[in-house]
């Protein structure tokens, strides 16, 4: 939000409770937002000038670009960026996408270009591990006849996804298109924490509480009937997408991505650089890998066009 004073407020709100909930605002519209915008649609004037929407425009155009080079950037393990900018480029129409609170949501947000007509979830407010799954088994009783993609890490697989697979094996076969996708995120590491470990606190890795067991969810997956696709190569992404969402039953895609590969913001402070530093000053167990990748990824954003 900006600071007071910097901009001026209007809210529409369908609850007056919320009003300067979050900023002061000078005119506030109790109503629902799309009866309310319909009212005051006759009485905007349109302006001439379009420099403020050619730069966001242009923004989101060089954003775009430099997501898409960071995707390419080639780390020890697939890059977990590349497994949604491949998927991002396959969606069929009305699919449904939901996510985990972790690095799933993050490169879905990044990376998924939401179309009209599809629909997606998330615990956007409490940031609740395990969301993914069950979520998406819900949207198939909601929407049996529509493509659901569940976007999940390796933390909330083993937390509670595992489980929630026999609840698809059970009921798969009353939806009427049975296309249901659990993306997985394999990279042994709670990577949401790890990264905020480093990023926020200038910690390194801790071990004990980040490593997860190894464990294949696709070899999973097929011992409960369902189709389980692992990847462990870049080339094979965009293939194993197109099996995945061809299958004529649930499928486990399994993706053992790099762990090391950082969610790069558009802008980096100095003080995160400073915690980062420091963090592998005090002895983090993946400092090479992370110094690698992170340098590919700061490069890729500034030379969107060129191959890394």
């Amino acid at each position: 939000m900006p600071k007071p004073g910097h901009a001026r407020g209007v809210q529409i709100d369908i609850d007056p409770r919320n009003v300067g909930l979050r900023f002061p605002t000078e005119v506030n519209l109790i109503g629902d937002s799309r009866d309310t915008l319909a009212a005051l649609l006759p009485l905007l004037k349109p302006k001439a000038d379009n420099l403020w929407r050619e730069k966001i425009e242009k923004g989101q155009k060089d954003w775009h670009a430099d997501e898409e080079a960071r995707s390419h950037v080639k780390g020890d393990l697939i890059n977990p960026q590349l497994v949604f900018w491949e998927l991002n480029e396959r969606l069929p129409d009305k699919t449904i996408l939901t996510g985990d609170a972790g690095t799933p949501t993050n490169w879905f947000a990044r990376n998924i270009q939401m179309r009209r007509g599809m629909k997606s979830s998330l615990s956007g407010s409490l940031a609740t591990m395990g969301s993914a799954v069950p979520y998406a088994i819900a949207a198939k009783f909601a929407y049996p006849d529509r493509v659901v993609i569940a976007c999940a890490g390796d933390g909330a697989m083993q937390m509670n996804g595992n489980a929630e697979l026999l609840t698809v094996k059970k009921y798969w076969k009353t939806w009427s298109d049975p296309r249901l996708v659990i993306l997985v995120l394999n990279n042994s590491d709670l990577n949401q924490v790890t990264w905020e470990m480093r990023i926020e606190s200038g910690n390194p890795k801790y071990e004990a509480s980040q490593d997860l067991p190894v464990f294949n969810y696709a070899q999973y997956g097929d011992s409960l009937g369902l189709n389980g696709i692992r990847v462990e190569r870049p080339e094979d992404i965009g293939p194993a997408w197109d099996r995945a969402l061809a299958s004529d039953c649930p499928v486990i895609f399994d993706a053992v991505v790099d762990p090391n590969i950082a969610q790069l913001p558009p802008h980096i402070t100095l003080e995160q650089a400073h915690n980062l530093f420091s963090a592998m000053l005090k002895g983090d167990p993946d400092e090479g890998g992370v110094i690698k990748e992170s340098i590919k990824g700061v490069l890729a954003g500034l030379l969107p066009h060129r191959e890394h």
